[in-house]
């Protein structure tokens, strides 16, 4: 019998491909909602100063093509045009583009910055009513410290979220990611996505505003609803959590294991192969709650039984129980594992110049593959001219 040949499935678009956003944006929380949705298919024209650029340029070592790692993970696959805002000629320039070809504005100037540049919310929807605008910014519109300029360790401090970070006794610390930055452009994202979805319907845009203030303020949320039904303040448990015992790391003969124990069932398990039964039967320990209530001596009970064996001996008869539990990896392991290579999250930008971490949803079991490279500084400056946008 002839085969039949089959034909080659159809490229499947991106869901923002066609949108076009400006990104008036430095450092991290802008950059990286303009890499969310410009990795869903929009075309993303990057506004960097003409002295110099984005300050995360720099923010290295380590350097690739003269740019720091950190900035490629950003920045790829989008234009790069330099201008002087305070020049009236570019800021003239910047307007009519983005009345020319924006669907999307989003900047996180210090606050009044681009109302100073006649590139504000109101100025610019007065141009043009479709435009979805979103602010980011440090603490919010409102409020005393509306014009406070302030970074994702500052939002940490003043939100509550470093004072209960650690174990007892141990020195304050700030969660080493920058995850009030990425969160908050995490929520542009989500804000600006939401607009464009009424603006199908209504054909008219409008002001999204997000801050690294609201959005630590969202990480602390459990804590602070805690606090407000109880009146006490959070502990700091380390590796830990406030509500459920046990959830933390303990030390193995060999080196140390995540274990999570969410509920009495798996606790039961838990001591069942840890040797230890008769826990799950104590009055101290036999709920959630009494546990959280005797979380000292029941931790310092399991830990003894931790210490007896290897991780590997732990791990094997976890795994075959159904208890959630996991080496505590470093990154070159995270990166060498198997389960990391089978979701392909790992991409490298078009170029072959550095490598990034792709975005963390799928369609249809596919990962968003629009990678790009990272843009030169000033590299599009000929997309001010009347001409249809180019993608880097």
């Amino acid at each position: 019998m002839k085969k039949t040949a089959t034909a080659t499935p159809a490229r499947r678009s991106l869901p923002l491909e066609g949108v076009c956003v400006i990104e008036i944006g430095h450092s991290l929380a802008a950059p990286y909602a303009g890499m969310i949705l410009g990795s869903l298919g929009a075309d993303v024209i990057k506004i960097e100063s003409a002295e110099g650029g984005d300050y995360a340029r720099d923010w290295g070592p380590p350097f690739i093509d003269g740019a720091a790692a950190l900035f490629h993970a950003v920045n790829h696959g989008k234009s790069s045009i330099t201008m002087s805002l305070s020049n009236p000629h570019d800021a003239a320039a910047l307007r009519e583009l983005i009345v020319r070809r924006a669907d999307v504005v989003l900047q996180n100037l210090k606050a009044g910055g681009t109302e100073k540049y006649g590139l504000g919310s109101a100025q610019m929807l007065a141009l043009k009513p479709s435009l979805v605008y979103c602010n980011l910014g440090a603490f919010g519109t409102t409020g005393p410290w509306r014009d406070k300029p302030g970074y994702d360790p500052l939002a940490q401090a003043l939100s509550g979220l470093m004072s209960f970070l650690g174990g007892p006794g141990e020195p304050l610390s700030r969660i080493p990611v920058s995850v009030n930055d990425m969160g908050t452009g995490l929520w542009a994202a989500l804000g600006i996505l939401a607009a464009l979805f009424r603006r199908a319907a209504s054909g008219v845009g409008e002001v999204v505003s997000v801050s690294l203030y609201e959005t630590a303020l969202s990480w602390a949320g459990m804590q602070i609803a805690d606090y407000l039904a109880s009146g006490n303040l959070p502990g700091r448990w380390g590796s830990g959590t406030a509500a459920i015992v046990p959830h933390q790391a303990f030390a193995c003969a060999d080196g140390t294991i995540m274990v999570a124990a969410g509920n009495d069932r798996l606790f039961r398990r838990l001591c069942e192969v840890l040797g230890l039964p008769a826990l799950a039967d104590d009055v101290r320990f036999a709920t959630n709650g009494a546990r959280v209530e005797h979380r000292v001596e029941l931790i310092e009970l399991l830990q003894q039984a931790f210490g007896t064996a290897r991780i590997a001996h732990w791990l094997d008869r976890f795994d075959a129980a159904g208890i959630p539990c996991g080496p505590i990896q470093t990154i070159d392991e995270v990166v060498a594992h198997e389960q990391t290579k089978a979701l392909d999250i790992l991409r490298t930008t078009d170029d072959g110049a550095a490598s990034f971490v792709g975005l963390p949803v799928s369609f249809g079991g596919v990962r968003p593959a629009r990678n790009g490279r990272t843009p030169k500084l000033g590299e599009h400056n000929h997309l001010l001219a009347k001409t249809p946008l180019e993608t880097p």
